[in-house]
């Protein structure tokens, strides 16, 4: 199966098209720092057959936490331990990315140190977005941008194969792509090249730091999960315009979050096959017109469509969450089964669980146990 044949990435050879996308697991220490059940955890999806692991999100400067849990690559962060989560990746025959992050407005834990979260703009009749934040100086923008330079470096030290930018899901990236969130009239707002500008100025601070043979990605948010937000069509051209600022590979979902669930990434009642793979019309659009390669995600369930993502040029890769969460061994099952049907069923109790603070689980199956 096309599926199991190996991949390439810039640089980075791969020994299958899966991807783990990146996960949050509220796994680290107060600190920020690595902990030994995410180092057991990145060893069990190595283990369990995934060819590219992204990590959970990290934090490039403090201003950009959304968690009390939450990885940091920023100033002063646990070497050491990240180059733990790497030794464990490549003793399971796996290759690792670290995801970088900044939550823009959604950076909530920022409150707790009495300062209030960044944006591109302040949004006063946005129906689905209710807490404080301010606008971005000019400064703070440029401060943000040679975070993302200086976590590049250090993601290259500590021997990460790549790093992906998180451009989706409703955070700094996807405020500024968006021209319901971004309203700015400077060069950083109005039109789709000045929206981009973060994008590729931080490309450009992240290529500087980490030279040229270095693998970047960015998970691309190309559509809002509602009406007035960024459309479909502006999302492709981003995403052309991304490639030819030289991203060596995109994966494909939603932007700023609409109504929970169906207006997001975490869409629910996937189990029938017209329910899965649905960003995947997404990514086929966007692999007809870039060179570099696309990574399809959202409600995979079935080998059958992820092999003909493949099979049919659609995808270069197909990328997984919540199947991961309840089986880390997925994949190695499916290579002896091809017929098996994950355990996941979608339920987002996983996720409803994270929100109240606990860590990564399939509450379903602890349930059972």
């Amino acid at each position: 199966m096309m599926v199991f044949e190996p991949g390439r990435i810039k640089t980075m050879r791969l020994p299958n098209r899966f991807v783990r996308s990146a996960t949050y697991d509220g796994l680290s220490d107060a600190s920020g720092a690595v902990t030994d059940r995410q180092i057991e955890l990145i060893s069990a999806l190595a283990q369990g057959g995934v060819g590219l692991i992204v990590s959970a999100i990290m934090y490039v400067h403090p201003s950009g936490q959304v968690s009390a849990f939450m990885n940091s690559i920023a100033d002063g962060a646990d070497m050491g331990g990240l180059k733990k989560l790497v030794r464990a990746a490549h003793s399971g025959g796996a290759k690792i990315a670290v995801q970088l992050y900044h939550g823009g407005r959604e950076a909530r834990f920022v409150k707790t140190r009495k300062q209030l979260p960044l944006a591109p703009s302040v949004v006063a009749d946005d129906p689905y977005y209710r807490g404080g934040y301010r606008e971005m100086t000019a400064d703070e923008i440029a401060t943000v941008i040679d975070a993302f330079g200086q976590a590049a470096r250090r993601a290259r030290e500590v021997g990460f194969d790549a790093l992906q930018i998180h451009g989706a899901h409703g955070y700094l990236f996807s405020q500024f792509l968006s021209p319901f969130t971004n309203r700015r009239n400077d060069c950083w707002g109005g039109s789709l090249e000045n929206r981009l500008r973060l994008h590729r100025d931080v490309f450009a601070a992240m290529r500087k730091q980490t030279g040229e043979d270095y693998p970047l990605l960015i998970k691309l948010g190309v559509e809002d999960g509602f009406e007035g937000g960024l459309s479909l069509a502006e999302g492709v051209k981003a995403a052309k315009m991304l490639a030819e600022t030289g991203y060596d590979a995109l994966e494909i979902s939603s932007g700023v979050r609409g109504n929970a669930y169906e207006g997001t990434e975490y869409k629910t009642r996937i189990q029938k096959p017209a329910r899965q793979g649905y960003f995947l019309t997404w990514a086929r659009e966007i692999k007809k017109r870039v060179g570099v390669p696309v990574i399809a995600v959202g409600g995979f369930r079935s080998m059958g469509m992820m092999e003909g993502a493949i099979a049919k040029g659609e995808a270069d890769f197909v990328s997984l969450c919540r199947p991961l969460i309840a089986e880390p061994d997925i994949i190695n099952h499916w290579r002896r089964d091809p017929e098996k049907k994950p355990k996941c069923v979608s339920c987002n109790k996983c996720l409803e669980e994270l929100h109240r603070g606990a860590p990564l689980r399939c509450v379903v199956l602890a349930g059972q146990e």
